[in-house]
C-alpha cells in the first residue's frame, strides 16, 4: 500500500506525482520494485488522491478534497483527467492492497476529518483482538466517525481522539500533531501487548493539517524493519526526458519535499532513506526534522553494537508484503531504469 506525499512553496501539477514519473504511485501499484512478496505484488484495491486549495478561499474552507475509486489505478480515466488539470501545493496519494476491510471506497485511503488528512501504509497485527479497546477509547463524535472497516481509518479516529479540538478550524501546531502521532503508536502497542499479540504491527502513518505534515516509519519489534519510506527535497523537481525527473537543489532552502514509500524517480542520489522507527515532521516553514521514536522497540546504538552490529532484519515486512530497506545497491538493482511512464 504505497503512498506519496508532496508538499511545496508552490504548487505542482498533480500528474508530475502521479502519472507521469517512471516510477510514480500509478506505476508502483502494479510494479512496485521493493515489494519481494509476490503474494501480494499487486496493489489494485483502490486508490485515493488528497489536496488543498492552493488558493483557499473562506466560503470553500480549509479542508482537503479527496479522490477516491476502487477501480485499480493504472486505469482509471478520470484520474489522468484530473491530475492534468489540478495543482496543489500539498498533496497525498495512497494505492490499496487490501489487508483489512473489503473493497469498497469507503476503506480508500486517504481519510479526512475537519482539515485534517490521514493514511497509513501497514498493518495492525491481529486487529480484531483489540478493536472493541479502540472503540472503548473514543469519544462519541469519534465513535461515529469510521465509515469503513479497516485498520488505517480506526487508527485515524485514535490519533484524533488524541487532540484538544480536531475540529478546530485553525492550524495545529506541527508540536501538538507530532505528539498526538506518538500518543496513538503508543495506545497500538499497550493494546496488543494487553491481548497477547506478539506478531508486529507495521505502522507508517502520516498526517497534515495543509501546513505541516507527520509521517512516521515504524515497527513494534526491536529486531524487524519497518515498511520503507524515502524522502527528497530540493528547489525543483523536474521532467528532464519523458518519465524522467530529478530533483534539484539550487540553494540551502526547500521548496520541495517528498516522502514515499518508494523512490519516485531512478536517480538514487535524490532519495534518502528514514530510518526505522522515526517520526518526521515537515513544518510550514519548510524545515524536515527526523525525530527517533525513544520507546520499547526503539534500538539504539549501543544496543546495536551489543547485538554484533546486525540491526535490524528486513525479514517479518517481506513475508507481510512490505517492502524494507534495502540499501542503495539493492534500491539501485530492483528499480532499474529504462522504464516507461503510464500516460
Amino acid at each position: 500500500m504505497p503512498y506519496t506525499v508532496f508538499k511545496g512553496a508552490d504548487p505542482i501539477q498533480l500528474c508530475h506525482l502521479v502519472t507521469r514519473p517512471a516510477h510514480s504511485i500509478i506505476n508502483q501499484a502494479f510494479d512496485s520494485r521493493l515489494r519481494l512478496d509476490a503474494t501480494r505484488a499487486v496493489n489494485g484495491d483502490g486508490f485515493g488522491v488528497g489536496w488543498y486549495d492552493p488558493f483557499p478561499e473562506p466560503e470553500l474552507g480549509a479542508a482537503p478534497c479527496i479522490f477516491t475509486s476502487v477501480t485499480p489505478a493504472w486505469n482509471n480515466q478520470n484520474l489522468q483527467r484530473l491530475a492534468d488539470k489540478i495543482k496543489s501545493p500539498l498533496v497525498f496519494a495512497h494505492v490499496r492492497a487490501s489487508t483489512a476491510g473489503a473493497l469498497s471506497e469507503t476503506n480508500c485511503h486517504p481519510w479526512r476529518y475537519g482539515r485534517l488528512m490521514w493514511m497509513h501504509n501497514g498493518q495492525i497485527s491481529d486487529f480484531s483482538k483489540i478493536k472493541r479497546k479502540v472503540l472503548a477509547s473514543l469519544p462519541e463524535p469519534l465513535f461515529l466517525f469510521p465509515q469503513g472497516h479497516t485498520d488505517s481509518e480506526f487508527a485515524f479516529a485514535v490519533f484524533l481522539s488524541h487532540l484538544s479540538n480536531p475540529l478546530q478550524t485553525e492550524p495545529f501546531s506541527y508540536q501538538e500533531l507530532r505528539d498526538a502521532m506518538s500518543s496513538t503508536i503508543s495506545d497500538f502497542n499497550t493494546w496488543a501487548r494487553e491481548a497477547g499479540i506478539t506478531e508486529p504491527s507495521l505502522m507508517n502513518f502520516c498526517v497534515t493539517d495543509g501546513e505541516c505534515i507527520i509521517c512516521t516509519r515504524y515497527v513494534s519489534s526491536k529486531h524487524d524493519q519497518a515498511a520503507s519510506l524515502y524522502f527528497s527535497s530540493g528547489t525543483s523537481f523536474y521532467e528532464h526526458s519523458p518519465g524522467t525527473y530529478r530533483m534539484v537543489k539550487m540553494d540551502k532552502r526547500e521548496k520541495i519535499i517528498v516522502v514515499a514509500s518508494e523512490p519516485l524517480t531512478f536517480e538514487k542520489a535524490d532519495w534518502m532513506e528514514i530510518p526505522s522507527n522515526t517520526l518526521v515532521c515537515i513544518t510550514p516553514k519548510m524545515n524536515v526534522l527526523q525525530l527517533p521514536i525513544r520507546d520499547e522497540y526503539w534500538l539504539g546504538r549501543e544496543e546495536e553494537v551489543a547485538g554484533g552490529g546486525k540491526g535490524r532484519s528486513p525479514t517479518f515486512a517481506i513475508k507481510t508484503g512490505y517492502p524494507p530497506s534495502v540499501g542503495a545497491v539493492g534500491m539501485d538493482e530492483r528499480l532499474g531504469r529504462g522504464v516507461t511512464a503510464v500516460r
